[in-house]
């Protein structure tokens, strides 16, 4: 049950709680303290009585009439709250309390803090008799004053505690009164409102989580408009992918096809010529050797485009080693410097791709456009820690000493795409360039994400 109260109700009842115990406690000590007060009362009365009574018997004796005089200072005695006096055992009956100023007090608290009547009896001579005097303690007024005290402060610590349970209920109920917006913002943000917002207030803490919230929500807002423009331009880059090998194809092959056609087409004619042209065989023939030479050529490259050849058969080095090469025989101006440390990367064919397109698009943007005399090429496996979980990357770093770009230059298609490639796969892709040239610099994720202190 505990478990599914809100954090205002465990509070207020808490609180409550604590404030009944106190209350409870404090009335607990003034009735055990009530005892020892009447008893201590008893005997002080009883006490000053007696010495009062041992005072006065001589001017008694003295008395013309000492019997008389005795029964006077007996029956002003008798006026007295807390103590009575009679000359003999069977007067001294119990006296109802004055209640002067006092309620009176329950017969269960009576028997409680006093349950006996406590009397003593003084011997004494009375115009040379012997006599007894019943010295009788009334401590019911002492009682009606205690459980007045009692009483009274039942009613003040109640109504002392209902206001202090008031005021902290209004405070708590101010205090945490952010936590029903906090609430419905993250319903609304859940529902995919990412624009909801929390006006920070309350506690300095939960001012704090508000705003941490709406920036929450801000970034998730911002990130599901990037995921939207990822997907867009995904989709607009294989739309114009596809419309680049459409126009290769349909301007590569097309003439090599008409152009098997029409050579397949006179040799079929040169059988119905009289004489057998033997030389004409050959031309049409090697024509069509030179065709299908050149539709193997361009198949490779479109194959090249869509998958790196020999990447899955000889794995990243062999492949990045090829690609490197081929640089170095068509460029061999240029010094291409290669660093390949073991990436761990073997099984992850997702990984391997993305390397190899980075170094390709890097290399062609190199060659093409820096004007550059060397080139640094470093593949290297990299740990990164954040959040507490530990994560694998392959590191490609692409160096040029080429002219750099200029400031209002833009990314091409190839590089944008490698970015967004590696933005879906958690990874990252920077270009920065100086005046001595540019580097590209890609976080390639090698695996899932493990425990920080994982083996």
């Amino acid at each position: 049950m505990w478990q599914n109260w809100s954090l205002r109700r465990r509070i207020n009842v808490l609180l409550a709680l604590v404030l009944m115990l106190g209350l409870a406690i404090n009335i607990g000590r003034l009735v055990l303290e009530a005892a020892p007060r009447v008893l201590a009362e008893d005997q002080s009365v009883i006490r000053l009585t007696r010495a009062f009574l041992e005072t006065i018997m001589d001017e008694v004796n003295e008395a013309p009439d000492p019997d008389a005089r005795l029964n006077r200072i007996v029956g002003e005695l008798e006026q007295l709250r807390h103590v009575s006096v009679s000359r003999t055992s069977a007067a001294a009956h119990p006296r109802p309390p004055s209640g002067e100023g006092a309620r009176a007090a329950p017969a269960w608290f009576i028997a409680l803090v006093h349950p006996d009547k406590t009397s003593v009896i003084m011997p004494v001579i009375v115009a040379g008799r012997a006599e007894t005097l019943v010295i009788t303690s009334h401590p019911d007024d002492e009682i009606a004053e205690i459980w007045d005290g009692i009483v009274t402060q039942l009613i003040v610590g109640s109504l002392v505690g209902l206001a202090l349970f008031g005021i902290t209920t209004l405070v708590v109920g101010r205090a945490l009164a952010p936590l029903g917006d906090l609430s419905e913002a993250m319903s609304r943000i859940e529902d995919g409102a990412y624009d909801a917002r929390v006006k920070p207030g309350g506690a300095p803490e939960l001012a704090a989580l508000c705003a941490k919230l709406n920036h929450l929500a801000g970034a998730l807002g911002e990130a599901v408009e990037e995921k939207r423009r990822l997907a867009e331009r995904t989709v607009s880059l294989q739309d114009l992918e596809r419309k680049e090998i459409a126009r290769e194809l349909h301007d590569e092959f097309g003439p090599h096809l008409f152009a098997l056609r029409a050579h397949a087409s006179a040799l079929m004619r040169l059988p119905e010529a009289a004489a057998l042209d033997v030389a004409a065989m050959r031309r049409h023939g090697q024509a069509i050797l030179d065709q299908v030479n050149a539709v193997q050529q361009f198949n490779r490259r479109i194959l090249e485009r869509l998958r790196p050849v020999g990447l899955a058969e000889l794995g990243l080095r062999e492949a990045l080693g090829a690609l490197v090469r081929l640089w170095r025989e068509s460029r061999p101006e240029v010094a291409i410097a290669t660093s390949f440390a073991e990436t761990g990367v073997r099984s992850n064919e997702t990984a391997e791709l993305t390397i190899y397109r980075v170094v390709q698009e890097a290399l062609t943007n190199v060659f093409r456009h820096a004007e550059a005399t060397a080139v640094d090429v470093v593949i290297e496996p990299l740990q990164q820690t954040a959040g507490g979980q530990r994560r694998l990357y392959t590191r490609v770093c692409v160096r040029d000493d080429g002219r750099g770009l200029k400031a209002e230059h833009k990314l091409g298609f190839g590089l944008t795409g490698m970015r967004e490639r590696l933005l879906a796969l958690g990874g990252t892709l920077t270009v920065a360039s100086t005046a001595s040239g540019v580097t590209i610099e890609a976080l390639v994720p090698t695996d899932a994400m493990v425990p920080a202190d994982a083996a």
